[in-house]
Parts: structure tokens; sequence; C-alpha cells
């Protein structure tokens, strides 16, 4: 269990970036979802050890994360946001490197250990090609391999998905669930459909606070008989966020379609439909931003 106390962090420019920010997260997948901005990557690095907070404590299993920051990163993997390679350097040869980095230096040992990591990212028949020449979705599961050297207790990605085609993406999100059997898997995104095919637990943060964790379908199922969809004209819409909880605008077709958060039904025309993780996300946002207002 990681186990984060009352984390806060303000830079030198005066952001804000943590704010009290408590938080259990279990063996597995736990989804920490929020628009860009919204102190993701400042929470995972500061758990990294990458950083220091102001105030706050982190603990895996009892164990305090910030008290000895060498050995915790003998306890973790981290694949940041963006992360480089050197392009014109074999996968094989790079990820042997980084073993000797992380105190892999038996040379059978680290052979071994490898190429067991290639052939789970299912790099293994493409190890000799220069990573320069990766795809994508290749050089995001290379920096999966370089995480889980050291077979870590936890494991932090941050942004994984972002700008991969969709077979790489079920490609990558498969690997980390697979992951996620055995040990703790924070996955940073903002991108809903991740967190609800893979996470059984989740938090939503925004402007550096949580504003909501628990189990993804328990709150969807907060929902239920409260989201509600309508075709408006594109030149009324501006009425509708002004007298609605408007949770979300999309273009169907050419046709303009709303989500509408309300108790009853808001007015003739709308229809309700079952919630998914989106309204939950989009609803708390809105809930968060009129607080601040």
């Amino acid at each position: 269990m990681l186990s984060i106390r009352h984390l806060s962090k303000t830079y030198g420019n005066g952001v804000q970036a943590l704010r009290d920010v408590s938080l259990d997260v279990p063996t597995g997948m736990f989804g920490l979802l929020g628009p860009n901005g919204a102190g993701k990557s400042t929470l995972m690095r500061t758990i990294a050890t990458l950083q220091d907070p102001d105030s706050g404590t982190i603990s895996l299993d009892g164990r305090d994360l910030l008290a000895d920051k060498t050995a915790t990163r003998r306890l973790l993997g981290y694949l940041p946001q963006e992360f480089g390679v050197y392009p014109r350097v074999s996968a094989e040869a790079l990820l042997d490197h980084f073993a000797v980095l992380k105190g892999i230096v038996a040379r059978g040992e680290r052979k071994a250990v490898v190429e067991a990591l290639l052939r789970q990212v299912n790099l293994w028949d493409v190890r000799k090609r220069k990573l320069g020449t990766y795809s994508g979705g290749m050089r995001q599961r290379f920096g999966i391999a370089q995480a889980l050297l050291g077979d870590p207790r936890l494991v932090i990605v941050d942004e994984p998905t972002a700008g991969l085609d969709p077979e790489e993406r079920n490609r990558f999100l498969n690997l980390l669930a697979e992951i996620g059997e055995k040990v703790v898997v924070i996955l940073s995104t903002h991108i809903v459909e991740d967190v609800t095919d893979l996470c059984p637990r989740m938090a939503i943060i925004a402007q550096g606070q949580v504003l909501l964790s628990g189990e993804p379908n328990a709150t969807v199922q907060a929902l239920d008989g409260r989201v509600w969809r309508r075709e408006v004209p594109k030149g009324e819409l501006e009425r509708y966020r002004q007298q609605m909880t408007v949770l979300s605008t999309r273009l169907v077709g050419g046709r303009t379609i709303i989500h509408v958060l309300s108790d009853a039904r808001p007015e003739e025309g709308f229809a309700a439909v079952d919630p998914d993780l989106e309204d939950v996300y989009f609803g708390e946002l809105r809930r968060h931003t009129a607080r601040a207002a």
C-alpha cells in the first residue's frame, strides 16, 4: 500500500502545484485523472523522489520513501511523460546499460534480465534495431522495460498513451495491466478511457487538489438517473451552459450533443442516458470550477 498524506508543493514562481494531497494506493492499477496542469506530474515526480515536497509524507508498506531517496529509487520504476533515448543505440544495448546503473552488475544475470524484459514487452525480435527507428508505441514499451529493471514494488507511468495509435495503445495498456497484477502501478493520465479500461481504483485531481477518489464503477453508479442527453442547436449552446450543468459537448455527425447533470429531466427533449466515467470526471471538474469562482 502506498500512503500519501498531506502533500503540498509550491514552486518559486508562486504556483501551488499540490494542495494537501492525501491518497491510499493499493497493489494493482491506480488511475490518476486530471487535466493538463492539474498537478499530476508534480505528484509523480515527488513520489519518484525527483523533487521534494514542502510538507507531507509518502510511505510504501510503512517505509518512508522520502527519508532515504537512494533506497527508494531501488524500489520503484518510473516512466515520465517524456523520456530521452539514444537514437543510434540498440534497445538491447541501452537496456543493458540501464541494468548496470540499476546495480545488476553480474554479466550473466544482466543478460538474462534484459532478455526477459525485452520478451515481456514484445521487443525481443527487434532488440538489435536502433531506438531511433522505433515507433512511438515501441519506445513506450522500451520505457516500461527500463522501468521494470530491478523488480520494482512501485511503478509510475505519466501520460503513457498520449500520441499512440489505437493498436499500440491497446498493446501498451495490456502490458500495464499484466504488471499491475503484482505491484502498485500509478497511471497518470488525462485520458478517461485508460482509467475506465484498466483501473479498479482511481482519483481525480485538479489545481493540485484531490476532488474524488474511489472505485470507478461506484463513482459512475452514483450518477445513475442524473445524466441527460440532447441534441441542441449550436447557437443555443451558451444558453444551456448558463442555465444547466453541462458536463460535455461534442459533435456527432455534424450535430451538437450535450450531456447535462440534473436530478430531474432538465426540460422537454432530454433523454436519460447511462453515465460513464467521463461524466463523473467532467462533473467533478465543473463542481470544482464553480466552487473556485
